[in-house]
Parts: C-alpha cells; sequence; structure tokens
C-alpha cells in the first residue's frame, strides 16, 4: 500500500510538471487582435490626378502595414463634399480624412495662407525646405488646437494662369479679364496683376469658363490637364507663383480611437506616400505642361529676367500677409526666405 501511494505521488507530480510544460499552468493572454476600422476620405480632385493616385498608394500601404485591420475608403472628384466644404465635414466628424488645398484652410488657421504668397518660394526645393524647418511643426501645432491632424504636407506643384481671352506675357495684360482664385490671396495676386477675382469652387470653373463668366482661372498644370481645361483654354501662362501645398488631414478623434499599432501603420505609409510625391511634383508640373501644349494650349513661360515686375506687382500682397497675421506672419516668411 505504501509503494502505491507514493507511485500515485508521484504520477501526480510528473502530471503537474507535464501540464505546465505544455502551458497547463497559468495561461498567458494573446495579444489582442486591433479591430478592423473603415475611413472615409474625401477629394475633390478628379481621380486621374496625381495626388489623388498617390492616396490610392497610402491605402494600400496602410492596409498592409496594419494587417487589413486600417481600410480608407477614398472618395474623389467631390463625391461626398467640395473643396468649400470638406473641411466643415471632417471637423464635426462627417469625414476621417479629406486631402484639400491650404487655401482652404485659413478660415480655420489664417497663417496657412502663407502658401499662396506670391513668389514667395523660388523652386520645388524650397517649400519642402521651409515646410521641414519650422513652417509643418508651425502650422500643424494650430490645427490640432482645432481638432484637425496633419498628416501629409502634399507638394500639388506650382500654379500658373489659364485663360480663353489672350495671351498674357506681363501684369499689364491682366486688365479686364476676369479670373477665378481659389483661395484669400490667390484673390489678392490677381487684383494686384490688374484683374477683377471671381471666387468659385474646382467644379464650377470649366462651365464658367465655357459660358464666358469668367476668362480664366489659377490653378496647378496637372488640374488644368486633368479637368480638360483645354477644351475651354486657350493660353497658358507659366509663372510658378504660388504653391498651394494640399494637406491631408485627418479628424483627431478618428485618429485617436486608433490603436498604437494602427496609428504606427497610418504614420509610417504617411510618410512613405509624402516623399513619392515630394519625388515627382516637378515631374508632374512638366508632363502636364507637355499635355496641355499637345492639346493645342499655347504656352507662354515668363523668363527669369522678367520675374521682377511680376514680384514688384504683387508685392503688396506680401504687406497683406504680414499685417493681417503679425508676428507669426512675418515669422512664417522669414521660415520661407531662409536661405
Amino acid at each position: 500500500m505504501k509503494f502505491s501511494k507514493k507511485m500515485m505521488a508521484a504520477a501526480t507530480v510528473a502530471t503537474l510538471l507535464a501540464l505546465a510544460g505544455c502551458g497547463g499552468g497559468e495561461k498567458k493572454a494573446a495579444p489582442a487582435q486591433d479591430q478592423k476600422v473603415t475611413l472615409k476620405m474625401a477629394i475633390h480632385l478628379p481621380a486621374s490626378h496625381p495626388l489623388p493616385k498617390a492616396m490610392e498608394q497610402l491605402k494600400t500601404k496602410v492596409a498592409a502595414k496594419s494587417n487589413n485591420t486600417v481600410e480608407i475608403q477614398i472618395y474623389p472628384a467631390g463625391q461626398l463634399f467640395t473643396d468649400k466644404n470638406m473641411n466643415d465635414a471632417l471637423m464635426t466628424g462627417g469625414i476621417d480624412l479629406c486631402l484639400n488645398t491650404v487655401g482652404r484652410w485659413a478660415s480655420v488657421v489664417p497663417a496657412m495662407d502663407v502658401f499662396d504668397v506670391p513668389f514667395l518660394f523660388p523652386s520645388y526645393e524650397k517649400v519642402d525646405a521651409a515646410i521641414d524647418g519650422g513652417l509643418g511643426e508651425k502650422l500643424g501645432a494650430e490645427l490640432l488646437k482645432k481638432g484637425v491632424r496633419p498628416l501629409i504636407w502634399a507638394d500639388y506643384g506650382f500654379v500658373e494662369f489659364g485663360n480663353n481671352t489672350k495671351e498674357i506675357k506681363s501684369p499689364a495684360d491682366f486688365k479686364g479679364l476676369k479670373i477665378r482664385g481659389y483661395s484669400k490671396y490667390s484673390a489678392e495676386t490677381i487684383k494686384a496683376l490688374g484683374a477683377s477675382s471671381v471666387t468659385l469652387g474646382a467644379a464650377e470653373v470649366y462651365m464658367a469658363i465655357q459660358r464666358g463668366t469668367i476668362d480664366g482661372q489659377t490653378s496647378g498644370a496637372p488640374a488644368m490637364r486633368d479637368r480638360k481645361m483645354y477644351e475651354v483654354h486657350k493660353y497658358l501662362t507659366v509663372t510658378n507663383h504660388a504653391t498651394p501645398e494640399f494637406l491631408v488631414a485627418m479628424n483627431d478623434k478618428s485618429y485617436n480611437k486608433l490603436s498604437d499599432n494602427q496609428k504606427k501603420a497610418l504614420n509610417e505609409a504617411a510618410a512613405e506616400v509624402n516623399k513619392s510625391i515630394r519625388d515627382n511634383a516637378k515631374a508632374e508640373d512638366l508632363k502636364a505642361l507637355e499635355d496641355l501644349k499637345a492639346k493645342g494650349m499655347i504656352i507662354y513661360q515668363v523668363p527669369d529676367n522678367e520675374l521682377k515686375a511680376w514680384q514688384d506687382a504683387t508685392k503688396p500682397v506680401w504687406d497683406l500677409f504680414i499685417k493681417e497675421n503679425g508676428k507669426v506672419g512675418q515669422e512664417l516668411i522669414d521660415i520661407c526666405t531662409k536661405k
């Protein structure tokens, strides 16, 4: 009997040890699986434009990096909201993400208009240097106070002047024209050059030119091409006078609902797409100009030795920006012009 009890005790110990070795003791909880999240993104640019194409890359990269737990649903060409009302929709939670020009954010943070101060940036590289050199940080901090989180400062490229009335070679040629401006300082630039400014949503421009309501617009060459403006425009003047950076913004509450892993996936994907956009901005502009020329538009490139006349004519817009934005305005101008 004693032998039997010893055997039973040994068997019990062996069983316990075996169970412990196989995980039969206290089990560690498996890592929780991130809940799937669907994010809606509104864009007013047509799907064929380089920036919405870049957002498709963002969608793919975020899905891969988050193990398919974050899905971005993209609605281009104003399907959900226009450029005029999508920012309000983002701030109220009607959408999670949007891609819109910084000029449309100026009603929330007035200093966002700095990108539309004419002839502030002499090159594509200068734009990115300013954003990385403090401009993006300062403006982003102000947006966060409003519940808006910047994800990508997306290079749109430079804007030009297109019209259907006459070839514009100097500021004097603007007299009597009605030109669409896309933001406050875009409109101020048009007025400084001697034309009348008309503010319209992007989707309204084609019909307005076709009907003769306006004579032309200021916009990027890729957008003119993708919106088929060559059908209603005859002339294009390449000034590279402003760079209305686009912003991929996110409702901060939507962002904070993501898990840490999902936030990491989104931030990494955004950084990769941002680099891709920057690398391609200049090439996209040049290709669009060639495409517009092939479509029959008459293109005039303002020579470098004639730019001073344009800069002098639009200098009052610089002064207005500093006057309206005070110390902050001057700080931003200094960042942008820093050598």
